[in-house]
Order: structure tokens, then sequence, then C-alpha cells
């Protein structure tokens, strides 16, 4: 656990153009990121579309990670399978990259048990000598990863910590009361970023800090600064748009600002993501022209 990250972790979008994915804009916008001072990489994410991959684009994706990021922050690969054997064969292949680790969905959908779970996690972490991150999101899996069984697969030494979207905030608090210090937890749920850092969280991994970087950046280096004051009014600029961004399925809108700031070069998605409604655009375009005043 000593070379974990801390802060402000980026799920980075896939972006795509006439239905292939972009390798190009992809690097460049691993550059934009970096130079913005994010501190963490999570390709291959559900933000980045990972249903719809590919194989051989998902280690294209890997690869391309890998020249632009290596030795500048940590790269979580995502991994996300309702078969523990299929998890198993995807990790063993991304194990001959250079990352430092696994942001491992539950298993969705089948619905396993907390003993299936757990064993799903811990016949990974047997798959591999690099770090696994859970990452707990019950309204996409169908099942909540309880706090005891977390707290449990924390003792393994190579799973070092979790994404935690399970939307329950008192089962975010106790978890964060009675971890181990040594296990990373950091938010899933942007909405409660502010809240995980001052209650001695590790961060977020926030799709929403595709937008407005810096001052994400900003609230967790005040906040580690113990300038309250300054990372409490920051943040409460985010919360005007972090809802905006989660109106319709992510990462739709996120990739329709992106496209308008000419930051990617197309918004496009892949089936079934579709674009976003009229009314969504309307708004996005007036956040645009505001956040640029």
């Amino acid at each position: 656990m000593a070379g974990m990250t801390k802060g402000v972790l980026l799920p980075v979008i896939t972006p795509f153009v006439g239905g292939k994915v972009d390798i190009e804009t992809y690097k460049k916008l691993l550059v934009y990121y970096l130079g913005k001072g994010i501190h963490g990489i999570i390709p291959l994410g559900t933000t980045g579309e990972s249903p719809t991959i590919e194989e051989d684009e998902y280690n294209q994706i890997v690869e391309a990670t890998i020249d632009v990021a290596k030795d500048m922050v940590p790269i979580y690969v995502g991994v996300s399978s309702n078969s523990t054997r299929k998890a198993i064969h995807q990790i063993e292949n991304l194990n001959l990259y250079n990352i430092s680790g696994y942001l491992v969905t539950s298993p969705y959908y089948n619905m396993p048990s907390q003993q299936g779970i757990f064993e799903h996690f811990a016949k990974l972490a047997d798959a591999t000598d690099k770090q696994i991150l859970i990452y707990n999101i019950p309204y996409r899996t169908g099942r909540n990863v309880e706090n005891e069984t977390i707290l449990r697969l924390s003792k393994i030494p190579n799973i070092v910590g979790i994404k935690d979207s399970c939307g329950i905030v008192s089962q975010s608090i106790e978890l964060l009361r009675d971890r181990d210090p040594q296990f990373a937890i950091f938010t899933g749920e942007d909405m409660l970023f502010y809240f995980n850092i001052v209650s001695g969280g590790n961060g977020g991994i926030l799709a929403s800090a595709h937008i407005q970087t810096d001052r994400f950046i900003r609230v967790w280096e005040s906040v580690q600064q113990i300038d309250l004051k300054t990372a409490l009014l920051e943040w409460h600029k985010l919360t005007r748009m972090i809802p905006l961004l989660f109106t319709e399925p992510n990462p739709a809108p996120i990739k329709y600002i992106l496209a308008k700031k000419g930051i990617i070069a197309s918004a496009e998605l892949r089936p079934p993501m579709g674009t976003i409604s009229e009314g969504l655009r309307i708004e996005l375009d007036r956040f645009i022209i505001d956040e640029a005043i």
C-alpha cells in the first residue's frame, strides 16, 4: 500500500470516430488531463464504455495508456465480468503490462451471495501480484458488497482499496470508520467527493472530473492544506455542475461537452448508448457558455 495514490483519479472516456476507437485523440486526452494534475488514470472503466470494447481494442487502449502515462501516475485498468473464470483470463492477459493494477466490478446480473463475491475477488487476487481495487456499484450490478465482505477482502494483501459507489451514505460512513488505515477508500459517488476527503478517505474516482478538472484538483489540494474555506468554496461551484452530467446516462453528457470544447473530435458513443436529448443539449450549451464567463 505504500505506493497507493490519493486524490482525483479519472475513469477516462473512450473516444470513437466512425465506429472505431480514436487512439490518437485518446492519447491527446491523456496528455491533457495529466497536464491538469490528475492523480491516476482508469482506462476501460464503465465510463470508458468497456462493455462495448472488443478484445483487440482493449489491448490497444491499455498500450496507449502506458505509452502516455507510465511512470507519471498509477494506472488501474477496468476489469468486469460476471464469470470468475473470464475475469481471471482477462487479468492474466493484462498481467503482462506495466500497470499498477485493476479496478474490478463486483459480478453483475447473477447476484451471487456475499461468500460468492468474496471468493470471486479472492480468486482474482490470487491470479495477479498487482493491486486490486474493488468496485462496488450495486445499482448497476444488482448486489451490494456489504462492509463485512469488504473488510474480509481488505485482509488479502493485494486487494488494496475500493471505489465505493454503494449509494448508501451510512454504509460509506461506517466503512471509513472501520477500515484498516492502509485500505484505500475512493468514492465513486461524485457528489460525495468532498465528504470522502474531509472524512479521511483517499479521494475519488470521478467521471465528472473530465470537466472543470482544475477545480476538483483545487478542492483536493485545499483539504490537504487544511484550507477548508477555499475547498468548500470550490466544491460548492462543482455541486451545481455534477448533477447535470448525470441527468442522462454517463458518459454521454461528458462526451458532448468535450466535443463542443474541441477536446475530443466526436461525441460518438457505442450502442446501446445513445446521444443526449435535445433538452439536455440546450442545458449543456448554456452551462458551457456560463463556464467560459
